[in-house]
């Protein structure tokens, strides 16, 4: 095959491809092995899902319904771009007996549009807005997929994981925020056999960066369309974006700009020095190095001083993860939730939130026991090691790898007994130690 990412290449006979994948799919399920003619994407994306214990006879879960789902596509970023979806979309999936799909970063179906009678079919595997497509849920799948690996794909036929999926082909393409490079969703199109097709993919492709250009000219849905905003989840340097500059953060500046977002009244020196060293010989002259290196930066206007603080409101992807729990809205929270605080950071002030957002979005998730979000965590860099919750997904998902992977945690955490479980999914020592915490850390983004 010339590109792994279309499904058929030209000449080949979709009947005899349907059949020989059939095989390979029983083959894979019965004895793990994945033959020919499986691509590569599809292989590795069997296996992902066999590790996230999904099953061949499973089924999408509905979890947004009425005024949630609505609420939460009100919120959405792409709802700004349905309109541009429909447009280029809309008329192909109702002349060709097709559905349009748009899902958002955790493959959950905001939007499932076109032609009634597909839509009736799609609706019995609970192909519909609210139902969970991710990977993670329901095994290969173009939307879930395309979202997993941040690429365009096709998936024919039986190559989805789920053989109640196997009569249907899809591609999607990823959408991505212009301004943080971060991935919002999918766009899908879903029907027959006859989207097995290189143009299939590249349209869905072409709609996707039509949406990304859109979104750079759309003002972002805040109160102030100038308001600065601040990107540190799952990153060790943030991103502030202000007054149309993306500016990348040092290690340093990111730890005192998130402590004054956080703080619009302002921070003495001296609480600022306790928030951000350990180290009691650090003298505020060096503080005020950082503050001065960080104000040129920044450029005039936005740093005060006495007290420091910022001259505007910032927006922060945690504040957004805390307004989210605190209204109860779990699903949107985890979805907001892309990693640990400033991962590498140990600032005292710095690791205590990022303690307590983990925590609470840790609780939140155990006490609500969905194990389709308990499965995204647990598979999460930051939550692969995380006792407490493979637990409770093992309650509630007691598939042999969750019990196989439950076993193995258990066994290794229960020697040296001074561990114990950190509040972001890594190993900290004992609150009873004096010993200094061990941190989670995970590449830098770009």
């Amino acid at each position: 095959m010339t590109d792994p990412w279309v499904a058929l290449e030209p000449g080949a006979d979709p009947t005899e491809r349907v059949r020989m994948l059939r095989r390979a799919h029983e083959t894979f399920t019965e004895v793990g092995r994945v033959p020919r003619p499986v691509r590569s994407v599809v292989a590795d994306s069997w296996r992902r899902s066999a590790r996230a214990g999904v099953g061949p006879d499973g089924t999408a879960r509905v979890e947004l319904v009425d005024g949630d789902l609505g609420a939460y596509r009100a919120e959405h970023p792409l709802a700004r771009v349905m309109p541009l979806f429909r447009e280029l979309m809309g008329t192909f999936a109702a002349d060709g007996e097709h559905l349009l799909a748009v899902c958002d970063a955790h493959g959950r179906l905001l939007w499932v549009e076109g032609d009634a009678t597909t839509r009736r079919r799609a609706d019995r595997m609970n192909f519909v807005p609210g139902a969970r497509w991710a990977e993670t849920a329901v095994g290969t799948n173009a939307p879930g997929t395309a979202v997993a690996v941040d690429r365009p794909v096709q998936v024919f036929a039986a190559e989805h994981f789920i053989r109640r999926v196997q009569p249907w082909t899809c591609a999607a393409a990823p959408v991505h925020d212009p301004r943080t490079g971060r991935v919002l969703g999918a766009v899908d199109i879903t029907g027959g056999d006859g989207l097995a097709h290189p143009h299939s993919l590249g349209f869905v492709q072409a709609v996707a960066r039509a949406a990304e250009s859109q979104l750079a000219l759309i003002a972002p849905g805040q109160p102030a369309a100038d308001m600065p905003e601040l990107t540190a989840l799952g990153r060790d340097e943030a991103v502030l974006v202000a007054a149309g500059r993306r500016i990348r953060l040092s290690r340093r500046h990111s730890e005192i700009l998130v402590l004054l977002a956080r703080h619009p009244e302002g921070l003495t020196g001296d609480e600022l020095l306790c928030a951000l060293y350990e180290d009691e010989s650090v003298t505020p002259v060096t503080l005020r190095a950082e503050l001065a290196r960080l104000r040129r930066l920044l450029g005039p206007g936005l740093l005060a001083s006495r007290p420091y603080r910022l001259t505007a409101q910032v927006e922060s992807d945690v504040d957004v993860v805390e307004r989210r729990l605190d209204a109860g809205a779990v699903t949107a929270a985890v979805t907001a939730y892309v990693g640990p605080l400033l991962p590498a950071s140990q600032a005292p002030a710095v690791v205590r939130l990022r303690r307590r957002l983990a925590d609470g979005l840790r609780t939140a998730l155990i006490a609500r026991g969905d194990p389709d979000l308990l499965a995204d965590w647990a598979h999460a860099p930051w939550g692969e090691e995380d006792l407490d919750v493979w637990r409770a997904l093992a309650a509630v998902r007691p598939t042999a790898a969750v019990r196989s992977r439950l076993a193995a945690l258990e066994s290794e955490l229960s020697a040296p007994a001074d561990w114990a479980r950190g509040a972001a999914g890594h190993r900290i020592p004992d609150v009873r130690s004096d010993a200094a915490p061990a941190t989670y850390s995970q590449p830098p983004r770009p």
